[in-house]
């Protein structure tokens, strides 16, 4: 989603490499295509103000100015502004002393607070805590059986209370419940509307003044932009919010709503949704973002996928095969899967530094169903076949095409990267033991457009 103000913010650098010295004038300048890139990207217009006024003051300070890479300065002062916008830190979520915790789950209707709610739980039970849920959105009609239904497949307790009951009844039926089976967190998934209004303020302030909750979570849409800030600004005033979570990330907003909503409402940004799925819900790091923003890539957070979704014995096991000239297309398939855990190649790609052969990338056209076809080719093999891929002639390599529901030349293009594939890894695993690596390519099969 910051993509072009990344490519903006990089272009300005340039401009600035390509000057022997930094002096005020292209400072100016440079200021100036950094405002422009900022508001464009949806950002509040007092907070750009703010930052433009803090980069200017310590980029045309007398160290900066001397120093013999003036723009490496500025990249850096850029950089820890941004940092300082977005938190400085990553912010956690705060237990009581007492369990059981009272999470208050607030937003707008449509901000997606329910699935949030779910994505939450299963974060917080993930890291060791017993969370339960409750819904007392008694309005809006399935609002309730939508949070059984997440809850079920997460296999998460949910508190269902009995009909009629009132949304403080159903929140205080949820404490007792987590008191007697020993849930250490409750979520409570409140009620939304289209709009702001008091009706529905009253009953937040109702439900906060009698379950004191640790914490409230607002829920912002951030394909709303600053609407998204607006109504964060407003629910801080009457409940006095703690934290803020960003659902839509992975969408094609312009990132103004993240580098706004923490200045506006002095409360952290602390997680951010990234897609549908269960697990697409992220601990916010600013310095990461603020990496990401500068297409510095974000490496920390790419290593963290991969230690949730890779077996480290498998890896070890596949890594033994690669030296031993032992990799074959079942083995190729099973990387592919594992892959796939990672989440759309699109994000992987975006956690990567753009430099060097990865900045090629970046505008690449990335097709998804490759690696279906990829998986449905492998899958119509024989055991022998895949086990000894030189095996494949004319008419096997015809009957597998028409098995898969494929072409003969997609059966050629498989197997040629896997050709590929195999050398690549075998020289990375290679030049992990001193020896010399080959040449950079994808570590998968070629999922882009030409």
């Amino acid at each position: 989603m910051f993509d072009t103000l990344s490519d903006k913010l990089q272009r300005v650098f340039k401009n600035l490499r390509g000057e022997g010295r930094l002096t005020a004038e292209n400072m100016d300048a440079a200021l100036k295509e950094i405002r422009v890139a900022l508001l464009e990207a949806d950002v509040h217009f007092k907070v750009v103000k703010a930052f433009i006024e803090a980069v200017r003051a310590k980029a045309m300070g007398q160290e900066v100015l001397a120093a013999l890479s003036p723009a490496q300065q500025v990249v850096k002062i850029v950089h820890d502004e941004l940092v300082h916008l977005l938190g400085s830190h990553a912010s956690r979520i705060r237990t009581a002393n007492q369990p059981p915790t009272i999470l208050m789950i607030v937003g707008l209707q449509g901000s997606g607070k329910t699935t949030t709610t779910a994505k939450l739980a299963r974060h917080l039970g993930k890291n060791g805590h017993r969370p339960l849920m409750v819904s007392v959105d008694v309005y809006r009609p399935a609002a309730r059986e939508q949070l059984a239904v997440l809850a079920r497949n997460l296999s998460i307790p949910v508190h269902e209370g009995n009909p009629g009951e009132k949304p403080l009844d159903l929140a205080r039926g949820a404490k007792r419940e987590a008191e007697i089976t020993g849930r250490d967190i409750v979520l409570i998934d409140t009620a939304g509307r289209l709009h702001i209004d008091e009706e529905l303020m009253v009953e937040l302030e109702e439900l906060k003044n009698a379950l004191h909750p640790t914490e409230i979570l607002f829920v912002a849409d951030a394909m709303t932009g600053q609407d998204a800030v607006r109504s964060a600004e407003e629910f801080h005033k009457r409940l006095g919010i703690t934290g803020v979570i960003l659902t839509k990330m992975d969408g094609d907003a312009r990132g103004g709503a993240a580098l706004s909503i923490r200045h506006i409402t002095g409360q952290p940004l602390k997680f951010v949704g990234t897609g549908e799925k269960p697990d697409a819900l992220e601990p916010f790091h600013p310095d990461r973002i603020a990496n990401r923003i500068l297409g510095m890539g974000d490496v920390l957070s790419f290593i963290e996928k991969v230690e949730q979704a890779v077996d480290q014995k498998q890896a070890e096991k596949m890594q033994r095969k690669l030296l031993e000239d032992e990799f074959t297309l079942e083995d190729f398939r099973d990387q592919l899967k594992q892959l796939r855990k990672l989440g759309s190649l699109e994000s992987i790609l975006g956690m990567m530094p753009q430099i060097g052969p990865l900045k090629e990338l970046k505008n690449a056209k990335i097709d998804e169903k490759e690696f279906t076809r990829i998986v449905a080719i492998i899958d119509s093999m024989t055991p022998q076949e895949r086990a000894n891929h030189m095996l494949i002639n004319g008419s096997r390599r015809r009957r597998i095409a028409r098995g898969s529901g494929t072409s003969v030349q997609d059966v050629n293009n498989l197997l040629k990267q896997y050709s590929q594939a195999r050398k690549m890894m075998k020289s990375m695993s290679g030049s992990l033991l001193g020896k010399k690596p080959g040449k950079f390519k994808l570590p998968f099969p070629n999922p882009f457009g030409t």
